[in-house]
């Protein structure tokens, strides 16, 4: 596998920029997707978000300077994407953030690309109640399995304070399991 060194030297050399960039996007496109996907729910709203993530990641290459692993600001890129979207969602149907989720929650049963479960279903509805941090910190803790300290990188908060949200999240995340 190319080393990520090489990979941003490829990224920002006019010569190989191309062909780096298709190499980057097999590398993390699917893992940027349920991160995406995650937040938006939709698979088509997904695929919408993703693409944007990788246009912006393409026209500002030459602006990551390597304080973080590429991975990280990628993943950055794609979180502030996700939440744009949302926002102009809510903004368009002059409504909150919020019912915005909870309408893409609603219509998770009839995705036919959602597999899952009525309990998934349930705890997709229990994490909607969170504050929008809380959701970021337990979808990557919890289901992408990020360690804090990337996670730490990608939303640019101390560890401490994502282990005490993600502590906060799970509670409520149970007391919505357990009164719902």
């Amino acid at each position: 596998m190319i080393e990520e060194v090489q990979l941003l030297e490829q990224l920002k050399s006019d010569k190989d920029k191309d062909e780096a960039f298709r190499a980057l996007i097999s590398l993390y496109k699917e893992r940027l997707y349920w991160h995406i996907r995650s937040i938006v729910k939709s698979h088509d709203d997904t695929d919408d978000v993703l693409q944007n993530t990788f246009i912006k990641v393409y026209k500002n290459i030459h602006n990551f300077k390597g304080e973080s692993k590429l991975f990280s600001w990628m993943y950055r890129i794609a979180t502030n994407e996700s939440i744009t979207f949302i926002n102009k969602n809510a903004r368009r149907l002059q409504t909150s953030s919020e019912e915005v989720q909870q309408q893409a929650i609603n219509n998770l049963t009839s995705d036919v690309y959602f597999e899952g479960t009525e309990i998934q279903l349930k705890l997709q509805k229990a994490i909607a109640t969170l504050p929008e941090k809380q959701q970021l910190v337990f979808n990557m803790k919890y289901f992408q399995d990020l360690k804090y300290k990337e996670i730490s990188e990608i939303l640019e908060t101390s560890e401490g304070a994502l282990k005490a949200s993600y502590h906060i999240a799970v509670k409520k995340i149970e007391d919505y399991l357990t009164n719902n």
